[in-house]
C-alpha cells in the first residue's frame, strides 16, 4: 500500500521512514493564515484541535485539486503542527526576528504542541473514505536559556521553518526540559495516531510498513 505525504517537512518524512514507510513526497502550497482567517470568518474561532485539523485536511485535499491521482491506489496524508502558548497558536516564525521573540516569550514556560493528521483513502481518482485525528503533547522550556544562546540558536536557521520555533530532534533539544505525551507529535506527526487512522480506513499497518 503506497502513501503520499502532502508535506515538504523533512521531520515528517524522517518519522515515516523510521516507522518503515517510504512515502511518495508531494508537498502542497497553501496560504495557511488566509485559510484559517476564512474558516474563522465562516465558522467562528477554532479550538487548537480544530485549527491543526483544518490545515491538515486542506493540505491533503489540495493535492487532489492539483492532481486527480487517476492512476493511484493508496493513502494521502496531510499534516500540520502548531504550538499553543497563552491561548495563541504559533506556527513557523519564518524570520529570525520572530523566532527570537518567540524564544524570549516561551523560555521558562510550558506550552502544548498540537499536530493534526488527515488521511484520505484514494482509489484511482476517487476519495473512498477519509479520517482525521489531532494529538497534543505538553512540554517545558528551560528557564535558564540566556539571550546569547537564543541568538546562536536562531542564527543556525533551524527554528525558522518549524512550528513553535524549535525542534526536539535537533539543536533545540538542549532547551527542552520535559515532554509529557507522544514525542513524535512534537517532531511533527504522531506515528501511533497514523496507525489508528490507517486502521480506521481499512488499511492494516503492516500493509504500509511491509511487516
Amino acid at each position: 500500500m503506497q502513501l503520499i505525504l502532502a508535506s515538504a517537512s523533512p521531520a515528517r518524512l524522517a518519522l515515516l521512514r523510521q516507522a518503515g514507510i517510504e512515502p511518495i513526497v508531494r508537498p502542497t502550497d497553501l496560504d495557511e493564515e488566509l485559510l484559517i482567517a476564512a474558516h474563522e470568518a465562516a465558522h467562528g474561532p477554532l479550538s487548537p484541535e480544530r485549527y491543526v485539523l483544518v490545515l491538515a485536511r486542506a493540505k491533503a485535499e489540495a493535492l487532489l485539486d492539483e492532481d486527480p491521482l487517476d492512476d493511484f491506489d493508496g493513502l494521502v496524508l496531510g499534516g500540520d503542527s502548531s504550538l499553543e502558548l497563552d491561548g495563541a497558536m504559533l506556527g513557523k516564525p519564518h524570520s529570525p526576528e520572530r523566532a527570537r521573540e518567540r524564544w524570549l516569550a516561551q523560555r521558562g514556560r510550558s506550552a502544548t504542541l498540537h499536530s493534526g493528521h488527515w488521511l484520505l483513502r484514494v482509489r484511482f481518482g476517487e476519495v473512498i473514505r477519509s479520517a482525521g485525528r489531532a494529538t497534543a503533547t505538553s512540554l517545558d522550556f528551560a528557564a535558564d536559556i540566556d539571550e546569547a544562546e537564543i541568538d546562536a540558536y536562531v542564527a543556525t536557521g533551524e527554528p525558522l521553518e518549524v512550528a513553535g520555533a524549535f525542534t526536539i530532534d535537533g539543536r533545540g533539544a538542549a532547551f527542552i526540559d520535559r515532554i509529557d505525551g507522544d514525542p513524535s507529535t512534537v517532531v511533527g506527526m504522531s506515528i501511533p495516531a497514523l496507525r489508528r487512522l490507517a486502521r480506521e480506513l481499512g488499511v492494516a499497518w503492516p500493509a504500509l510498513t511491509g511487516g
